[in-house]
Formats: structure tokens, C-alpha cells, sequence
């Protein structure tokens, strides 16, 4: 199965078959990124067909050069009406894949350069404002005294 993949690089089968193949088809593209000889005898091994390893190491492994991973998409279909079977369709990714930019944080926002002339405590008569004075001149303190 393996080596009809890399022949037709898209197959429709069973929805189990697919999932395994998928971890198999991976790793031979790995192999076919890393390019050696011994990558290529341990290809070799699984695909039965040595045009299908030529093709797997000179076209298939080169497009993914750049990307880690995530090879193969796998697209269910629905169920095949002779025995109800859920079918998908198991094919090669061909988007580019672009490096995403990380957004830079703004930088934090800067204390007020002009600060706001705190109420003079002497000045409040009753106990409820000298305790909203005192709450205000906390809020508007950038560094609170433990």
C-alpha cells in the first residue's frame, strides 16, 4: 500500500487503513529528507518498487524539505455503499508552509509624566473624607508602601 502511495501520491481506502499508513508514509519521507545510502536501504525494505524509492528520494522528500512534519492530509469521504465501510482519501500536502511571525507584546504603558495634585489632607473636616483622600492619593501611587 506504501508503494502504490508514493506511485500515485493519493489513494481512497478504508479509514483505519489510512491512519496507519499515514505513520508509515511518514516516516519514509523522513527518510527519503535524510538521503543517504542507508536511509535508502531502509526505504527500500518497505517500498517494493525501485523506481517508486528513486522517486520518493529525487522528487517527493525534496518538497518537504522545510517542514516538519504533517506530510500527508486525510479527507473522510463518507461509507462505501457495499459494505459499509467509512472511506477517506490519504493524499500528500502540497501548501508551503511559512514560518509564522511572532507578534511583539507593546511596550508597557508609561506612568502619566504630569501626575495629578494629591488632596491635602489637612483640608478634609469629617473622618469619611479623610479616608477617601487617603484612598485616593493610593490609587494614583505607582509604588505602594507595604
Amino acid at each position: 500500500m506504501v508503494t502504490s502511495f508514493f506511485e500515485h501520491e493519493r489513494i481512497t481506502t478504508t479509514d483505519a487503513k489510512a491512519k496507519e499508513l499515514r505513520s508509515v508514509v511518514e516516516k519514509m519521507i523522513t527518510l527519503g529528507k535524510r538521503g543517504d545510502l542507508h536511509a535508502m536501504r531502509q526505504a527500500a525494505s518497505f517500498i517494493r518498487d525501485k523506481k517508486v524509492v528513486t522517486k520518493l528520494f529525487t522528487t517527493i522528500a525534496p518538497r518537504y524539505q522545510e517542514r516538519f512534519g504533517g506530510y500527508t492530509r486525510i479527507v473522510k469521504l463518507g461509507i462505501r455503499p457495499g459494505d459499509n465501510a467509512p472511506l477517506s482519501v490519504i493524499e500528500l500536502v502540497e501548501e508551503q508552509v511559512e514560518k509564522k511571525v511572532k507578534k511583539q507584546k507593546p511596550a508597557a504603558k508609561a506612568a502619566p509624566a504630569v501626575a495629578k495634585p494629591a488632596p491635602a489632607i489637612e483640608e478634609a473636616t469629617e473622618t469619611s473624607e479623610v479616608v477617601t483622600a487617603v484612598a485616593d492619593t493610593a490609587e494614583e501611587c505607582e509604588a505602594k508602601a507595604d
